[in-house]
């Protein structure tokens, strides 16, 4: 979220809307500590859907609003989004188009329909996560009438449900193809995005003593790596401890700690600690694995 927020803050936005639901103390203390930027942090008491969530940033005027999923990596300028002189949605083609939401387009990239995670997908151009909204009313008035008539899709109000009412009753949409698109919304894809992120080369914030750090690794501010053979694609977040461990393709959150352990493509929870364990794990906060 911290990407995509220094991302639209560099194009030029100067005010943004973060939909919270859990762990929303952590968020919002992050970004309006960090940022000089108007936040306001609406709450979804009740988890019904994309569409639902989406309504809670929107207002009830015809200005425009770039919306964007908060698990996603978007290596575009937002700020080009804002000439735009139709509603247009970032697409890029994908293997799986099960797991997403899939538009069908003609020969000018104008969006002919759209249907959210179809079993039998129509093709493979994924709707990536960034729309561009002409007028926000519009979109409310289309959420509205998805509760109202209790319009769900897989149990939930779905954003792309919403955009289709709108397709529907006249107003037009466009695809637009972007190549940069990295996708963080499972454990396989939020470590190859963590890949990429990382670039390159080794950043050391914290302390390495006696280890071999194979490129790209991070240690965060804080962190100490002891005794330890590390990467590629390796994050150690702030505070986080390394000892006589092996790891690669990994990601150790904050105040985590592993020791006399190989780890291959592994999550570590903030505050959670791994001893002596050779293996693939995703665990969450505060949580210990222990041999």
């Amino acid at each position: 979220m911290a990407h995509i927020v220094e991302d639209l803050i560099r194009a030029g936005f100067d005010e943004i809307s973060i939909i919270v639901g859990y762990k929303k103390e952590v968020i919002i203390d992050y970004f309006d500590n960090n940022y000089p930027v108007k936040f306001s942090f609406p709450v979804q008491e009740e988890m019904l859907g994309l569409g639902h969530a989406v309504s809670y940033g929107l207002e009830p005027n015809s200005d425009p609003a770039l919306i964007l999923l908060g698990d996603t990596i978007f290596q575009t300028d937002f700020a080009r989004y804002t000439d735009f002189a139709d509603n247009t949605l970032a697409v890029v083609e994908v293997e799986d188009p099960q797991r997403f939401g899939i538009v069908e387009t003609d020969a000018s990239m104008k969006i002919l329909s759209m249907i959210e995670k179809p079993e039998n997908p129509p093709g493979n151009l994924a709707i990536a996560g960034l729309y561009y909204i002409k007028d926000q009313s519009l979109l409310m008035d289309a959420i509205d009438e998805l509760v109202e008539k209790n319009i769900r899709t897989r149990g939930e109000y779905q954003l792309t449900d919403a955009l289709m009412l709108m397709l529907n009753k006249g107003e037009k949409f466009v695809a637009d193809k972007i190549a940069g698109w990295y996708d963080c919304g499972k454990k396989e894809t939020l470590i190859s995005t963590s890949a990429v992120l990382l670039g390159d080369k080794n950043t050391v914030l914290g302390r390495a003593e006696n280890s071999m750090l194979i490129p790209p690794v991070f240690i965060g501010e804080g962190a100490i790596v002891r005794h330890s053979i590390l990467g590629p694609n390796v994050t150690v977040s702030d505070s986080a401890r390394v000892e006589h461990s092996m790891a690669e393709h990994c990601i150790f959150n904050n105040d985590s700690s592993v020791k006399y352990s190989h780890l291959k493509n592994s999550i570590i929870g903030t505050a959670s600690e791994v001893i002596g364990k050779s293996t693939e794990i995703n665990i969450g906060d505060h949580s210990e694995l222990i041999i």
